[in-house]
């Protein structure tokens, strides 16, 4: 009882910041009140009020603050993308609630997902399609050469390519404790050569395609999915250095990855050219100070990008770097939340999977903030649930149904 009062205390939470978001939204309208503000407040609430209904009412015994926490991050996104692009705002208002119908349907339609684990060279054929379709097919965008356009849809095959890789490592990894405790340790590297094949082919995609952050993002899923497989240390060491030393190949042998560690380690240097992404975002972040300069009264259009990997810039300039604090929060909650759904799977399929899953969207989260505010070089990825992108929001809801579902089958717990 004390946890459903808890979810219903985060919802009615949730239905004030959207309330106040929108409202607010409602006086600051260009021309007047913009009552489209205030349908499009009255449309969210309505749809993460019945997703969390539909969830609770039929599948009470999973996890039900991985929802309640997505839908507060979607939330703020859609709230800060109405003010900066409202027919944008409006086509991501789609995308949530196509994301939240796939999220409950996975929930209600999809078998025990233990069935799926021997499907392992399926997940790997449409991997290797995956990350190799912007290679072949895809057009530059930003720099990155892994958009493809199929009548009129523009996508990024990576971010498909990221839960068919989950699901492959999850699968060929899911034996590995069983069935090697007494084998000896040439064996033990031997079965991890066709998956560690597998990931250095995506990274070497992901490096010829310049689309460096889903190659970080890549390795951060691998060597999690590696330790939590295998519980020795020393492999996660050894990958370790395999990417620094591929990380310093890359860097002697392509120019993309040469000028962004140099915007990196000085981005006022290049401020007017390559480096004015960086450095608008930090004078953004900087103007805000800790409590923002208020809802539309701002400059975030300042910033390149601002929609989808700039976004966090805007939100912290003009909502304050508090906000920007408590979204991270919101990160990791939701993060901490997922990999408790391991705990309760019943088996090591869905455990890699639910492990696998939640690092992405944490890596992801941590790798395009780390670069927006000068931590770590700027890579091109969205900030889940929050930035600008069907692609993106459709492959979050997608990933955080599978991690109710695990959460469903498993054990019953609050």
């Amino acid at each position: 009882m004390d946890s459903i009062k808890e979810e219903k205390k985060l919802l009615r939470y949730t239905y004030l910041l959207c309330i106040v978001l929108f409202f607010n939204m409602f006086f600051i309208g260009k021309d007047g009140f913009d009552n489209g503000a205030l349908i499009m407040g009255v449309i969210v609430c309505f749809i993460f009020a019945y997703s969390h209904f539909i969830i609770r009412r039929f599948f009470p015994d999973g996890d039900k603050y991985i929802l309640l926490f997505s839908n507060v991050l979607a939330v703020i996104g859609m709230g800060m993308l109405y003010r900066l692009d409202s027919p944008m705002a409006l086509k991501q208002l789609i995308w949530y609630t196509v994301g939240i119908a796939i999220f409950i349907l996975v929930v209600v339609l999809m078998p025990s997902l233990s069935k799926f684990g021997k499907y392992k060279y399926f997940y790997l054929v449409c991997t290797i399609i995956l990350m190799s379709l912007g290679s072949i097919l895809g057009k530059e965008v930003n720099g990155s050469k892994n958009w493809i356009s199929i009548a009129g849809f523009t996508f990024q095959p990576t971010e498909f390519g990221k839960l068919s890789l989950v699901a492959y490592l999850a699968a060929s990894l899911q034996y590995y404790g069983k069935n090697f405790q007494d084998k000896t340790e040439l064996i033990k590297i031997k079965a991890l050569i066709e998956p560690g094949v597998v990931v250095m082919t995506s990274l070497g995609f992901m490096v010829l395609q310049k689309d460096l952050g889903s190659a970080l993002i890549f390795f951060a899923i691998s060597i999690t999915m590696l330790y939590i497989a295998t519980s020795n240390l020393k492999y996660v060491i050894v990958c370790l250095g395999l990417f620094i030393i591929g990380g310093f190949i890359s860097y002697q042998l392509f120019g993309h990855v040469r000028l962004r560690f140099m915007i990196w380690g000085d981005p006022w240097k290049y401020g007017n050219n390559e480096g004015h992404q960086v450095v608008q975002s930090l004078i953004s972040i900087a103007s805000g100070g800790l409590f923002g300069t208020g809802l539309g009264l701002g400059n975030p259009k300042m910033v390149p990008v601002r929609e989808s990997d700039f976004i966090f810039s805007a939100i912290s300039e003009e909502m304050g770097l508090l906000t920007g604090f408590a979204i991270l929060i919101l990160y990791f909650l939701m993060f901490y939340r997922c990999m408790r759904v391991p705990i309760y799977s019943k088996d090591n399929f869905t455990r890699l999977l639910a492990v696998g899953y939640s690092t992405m969207i944490a890596a992801q989260a941590l790798v395009i903030v780390g670069g927006v505010v000068g931590a770590i070089p700027l890579t091109g990825i969205t900030l889940p649930l929050v930035s600008y992108g069907g692609s993106s929001m459709i492959i979050t809801f997608f990933s955080l149904g599978i991690l109710q579902k695990i959460s469903e089958d498993g054990q019953s717990y609050e």
